[in-house]
């Protein structure tokens, strides 16, 4: 079985994309961004300044996280507390872009997404997972889409939260996650030279899916 990778920007769909492949493939799933965003949750509730990456890094490096499949919803514990809800709001998820760019975390996570994710049989999404993470991944995907519809998407999500927000302030958070993201000196954003560039703009959900799956299970096959 394969270490499958899925990248792209905020708003693409990864996660979706990433959980309904795993279940159809019988994978494990591992979110990478949800890593992030569980440093983050911590740094804001226990007060860590967001620039105070040795402190950032520590949380980093004892960070006690899983995942476990409910159905179709991939739940994120820390600590044995179910964050699943509390990581994806928009404030966790600010921080978590800032975080994620210091190098000292992303070193004190990188061991941990190998350990969590090396064995195979495993579908990783992030940002830089088939480029940093899983660099000799057996299937790697880009998987992005306009501004636009990711900020549209993004409206959705929050609101099928019960969170009112507009779409201008979205599309501005959206710009500036993907300039942070593509910018910072490590381990900056970018497909992976031998990654399948997905764009879903136009694409059904479905059909994003069936598309990877494809591709997924012909290398596998080989």
């Amino acid at each position: 079985m394969l270490v499958v990778t899925i990248d792209g920007p905020a708003g693409a769909g990864k996660s979706t994309v990433a959980r309904r492949l795993a279940r159809r493939l019988g994978y494990r799933l591992l979110d990478t961004g949800a890593i992030y965003r569980a440093v983050a949750l911590t740094a804001l509730r226990t007060g860590v300044d967001l620039e105070d990456e040795p402190a950032l890094a520590a949380i980093a490096a004892a960070l006690d996280i899983d995942f476990h499949f409910e159905g179709d919803v991939n739940h994120v514990r820390v600590a044995g507390e179910d964050v699943t809800a509390a990581i994806r709001t928009p404030e966790a998820s600010q921080a978590a872009s800032r975080v994620s760019a210091l190098p000292a975390v992303r070193a004190a996570l990188l061991e941990l997404q190998r350990r969590l994710g090396g064995r195979g049989g495993v579908v990783v999404e992030g940002r830089d997972t088939g480029t940093v993470v899983f660099p000799h991944a057996g299937a790697k995907f880009f998987l992005t889409a306009s501004d636009a519809e990711r900020a549209r998407r993004r409206m959705e999500e929050l609101e099928a939260g019960g969170k009112q927000v507009g779409f201008d302030e979205t599309l501005r958070e959206i710009r500036e996650r993907d300039a942070r993201d593509a910018g910072r000196d490590v381990a900056p954003m970018r497909a992976a030279d031998d990654a399948v560039l997905v764009d879903s703009s136009e694409m059904s959900l479905d059909a994003v899916i069936d598309h990877i799956e494809v591709e997924v299970r012909r290398r596998a096959a080989r």
